[in-house]
């Protein structure tokens, strides 16, 4: 098997409210839009991020009402504490604090409109 694109998929109600969230507070651009989908991209950013209308008949029906809880959209990034001062300023409502865990993982998360889970993480020497 050769991989040649990847992409995280997320069933919204609202694509273009999810859409807009990460184009004005994560750098992302619309590869692709319709009234029922958006293919989001960053040059930086290895796999797209793709926000489908729940209940869209091309999915299979066992999908179609489904919403993206449960999964997590995480970025590594470099200066997280400024990219949390950066959202905060922005007005972004910051829904898990900034936490350090025993493992040496620094986050915090935001959510957009439709309840999709974005967490901004770096590393740290993990703690004895």
């Amino acid at each position: 098997m050769r991989v040649t694109a990847t992409a995280v998929t997320f069933n919204v109600d609202d694509v273009h409210a999810s859409s807009r969230f990460l184009i004005d507070h994560f750098g992302f651009w619309e590869k692709f839009t319709t009234e029922d989908l958006a293919s989001m991209a960053r040059e930086d950013v290895p796999i797209d991020v793709v926000f489908l209308r729940r209940g869209m008949d091309v999915l299979p029906e066992d999908q179609r009402e489904t919403h993206a809880a449960g999964m997590i959209l995480a970025f590594t990034v470099e200066d997280l504490e400024g990219e949390l001062a950066r959202l905060e300023a922005e007005g972004v409502t910051i829904t898990m604090p900034f936490t350090v865990d025993p493992w040496g993982e620094r986050s915090f998360q935001v959510r957009d409109p439709n309840g999709v889970i974005i967490e901004l993480l770096d590393w740290s020497t993990p703690v004895d």
